[in-house]
């Protein structure tokens, strides 16, 4: 992957952590609604487009790597946790803290009773799986991880093993799953496809600077002339299982179209032969460094926020908000770093101390 496509990406990454922000900051009326009208709602799109880079990037880098199924869980493992469970944590803490203080009662106290039970069900992102309808407290954007962890998984398991043991093990992640993560599977496995079909539809440059520009005015239209709602709807009505409620996955088919008009994005950029300088890189990389913990921390901040000043609600203080929520993205990317290397190193002599086990059991059974 050359610098700049890796840059573009980068800044992909960015851009649609930021559009779920403000779509956030406008779907909780921390602005007003004159200032709402500058504001594109696009954190679905954006979640879409997570989805495509993830699959693309988990390919490439598996690829890439002379890794093992041991050294791919806990590189994905770390990063991962190393975000999300100080977060958790905090969210749990935080509100157990300031319950007394609080204007209303939280809505998910019940988690806050049973946080034995909460806690380590949402640390196993099981929020999403069948009829599961779950988010963390505080945590609004954690949904997207119950689909994406487990995506993770399949992929490792259909990458790294081999024969009648690889497909049992898909089977019983793919069963465990549930029917709203099949749903969206496709969106996220359509950058695993990119990325292993790169080379065979070759684009002229100027075709694939075109392509780009094409996918970007379709994306505009469909959302201008709100193509998602009526495709949310259609979706509902094409759904043909009353009983199992699709939650979070009732867009499908518009995340079918943005995932196809993405993907036309990313495949054009790959052929694009784009030039960025240097600077420009690093600072896409820099940036890119900060969307995870952008990505969870926001929400953190506007529920707390809004659970100790109601009147936030009425867009008073947007640019309070958007500060806290700035100083909480750099101080969870800090402290991710130390984690994530902490996580891998225990990681990998954890892996080896499992290997050297096994090694020696299996020296006893043949004895």
């Amino acid at each position: 992957m050359n610098r700049a496509f890796s840059a573009y990406l980068d800044l992909v990454r960015f851009i649609a952590a930021m559009l779920v922000v403000l779509d956030h900051l406008v779907a909780f009326r921390i602005v007003t609604p004159a200032q709402a009208a500058f504001f594109p709602e696009w954190g679905r799109e954006a979640v879409v487009m997570f989805f495509v880079l993830s699959g693309f990037v988990i390919a490439y880098a598996t690829e890439s790597r002379q890794q093992s199924f041991g050294q791919y869980a806990v590189s994905r493992a770390a990063r991962i946790y190393s975000v999300a469970l100080p977060l958790l944590l905090l969210a749990f803490l935080g509100a157990y803290a300031l319950q007394g203080v609080l204007a209303e009662p939280l809505k998910e106290g019940y988690q806050l009773q049973k946080f034995y039970l909460y806690i380590p069900y949402h640390s196993l992102f099981l929020g999403e799986l069948w009829t599961h309808s779950e988010t963390p407290l505080w945590l609004i954007p954690y949904w997207s991880l119950g689909y994406e962890v487990w995506y993770y998984l399949l992929f490792g398991v259909l990458f790294f093993m081999r024969g009648r043991r690889r497909m049992l093990c898909a089977a019983t992640v793919l069963l465990v799953m549930g029917y709203k993560l099949w749903l969206l599977l496709p969106v996220w496995y359509a950058g695993v496809l990119l990325w292993r079909g790169r080379e065979r539809l070759r684009l002229a440059p100027a075709a694939a600077r075109a392509g780009m520009l094409l996918s970007v005015v379709l994306l505009c239209a469909y959302k201008f002339w709100h193509g998602d709602v009526w495709l949310r709807t259609l979706g509902h009505a094409w759904w043909p299982f009353a009983s199992l409620p699709l939650g979070s996955a009732e867009r499908y088919p518009g995340d079918y179209l943005v995932g196809l008009l993405v993907l036309l994005n990313f495949h054009c950029a790959l052929h694009a032969r784009m030039a960025m300088p240097q600077w420009a890189s690093r600072a896409a990389r820099v940036l890119a460094y900060y969307t995870f913990p952008l990505y969870l921390v926001h929400g953190l901040v506007i529920s707390c926020w809004l659970a100790l000043r109601p009147a936030a609600a009425g867009g008073v203080e947007p640019v309070s908000v958007c500060l806290a929520v700035l100083l909480a993205t750099w101080l969870a990317g800090s402290l991710a770093d130390p984690l994530r290397a902490a996580m891998e190193a225990g990681g990998r002599r954890l892996c080896a101390w499992l290997a050297s086990a096994g090694g020696g059991l299996r020296t006893l059974q043949e004895k």
